[in-house]
């Protein structure tokens, strides 16, 4: 197993200090260092990255903001002074939040939590036909046709599908499962996929889907309105 970690930290006393201990897990690989979120993004694009040690007071752009511009971001550990975002920050499903000075020991803690990501079991998606997947729920097999899916949404490793008659969970990336949906199917935000042909409302950065509202991220809404054939 290997992660390959980016460091995106503006201090180079802390990027010193994060590359220290990044060299000294044998699984972890340094693949670049940036003093900004721009410069990640630019890398991001250019490479395959596992794992970002994030800083959240940057330049430019701050850590939280440059988050909610990415649309599959990879795990997620913030490192920063700063106690007061952490409850935020999770609204990002960040995999841990590092309180400068880090000791060692804690770097550690957050690192296992990503080898742990990174060594989970596999939860397959078997296509059925044209019209349903079959997923792992509970070491089972459970067949979900695409008609009766309202919505997704990611929980963490998990997602939840509601469907018309039950809700499922089973642990895969929303990432993931979004690639094996069909067109009728809308990313309306990180968290959320909905069906197309159940929407019922469209309304400012919200959609109603059978009486539930669901946000739409600030990056998705062009996507949205464009796949709904709003003007």
């Amino acid at each position: 197993m290997t992660i390959r970690c980016l460091v995106v930290e503006d201090e180079p006393l802390a990027t010193d200090v994060m590359v220290d201990f990044i060299s000294q897990v044998p699984f972890l690989i340094l693949e670049k260092t940036c003093t900004d979120a721009l410069a990640a993004m630019k890398i991001l694009n250019e490479r395959k990255i596992d794992l970002i040690f994030l800083d959240i007071h940057l330049p430019k752009l701050k850590g939280l903001d440059f988050l909610s511009t990415l649309k599959n971001p990879p795990m997620i550990i913030i490192t920063t002074a700063y106690h007061e975002f952490a409850l935020k920050s999770y609204d990002y499903h960040v995999l841990d939040y590092l309180l400068k000075p880090i000791e060692f020991s804690r770097f550690m803690v957050a690192v296992q939590k990503a080898a742990s990501q990174t060594n989970k079991e596999v939860f397959t998606i078997e296509e059925t036909a044209k019209d349903g997947l079959f997923f792992t729920v509970n070491k089972k097999k459970a067949r979900v046709a695409f008609h009766s899916i309202i919505y997704i949404e990611s929980q963490r490793e998990n997602v939840k599908i509601v469907t018309e008659t039950n809700i499922l969970q089973t642990r895969i990336a929303i990432s993931e499962l979004e690639k094996q949906l069909p067109d009728s199917f809308v990313r309306i935000h990180r968290s959320y996929i909905a069906s197309k042909q159940k929407i019922d409302f469209v309304e400012g950065q919200e959609i109603e889907i059978r009486g539930k509202r669901l946000p739409i991220g600030r990056s998705y809404k062009n996507e949205v309105h464009s796949a709904l054939g709003i003007k």
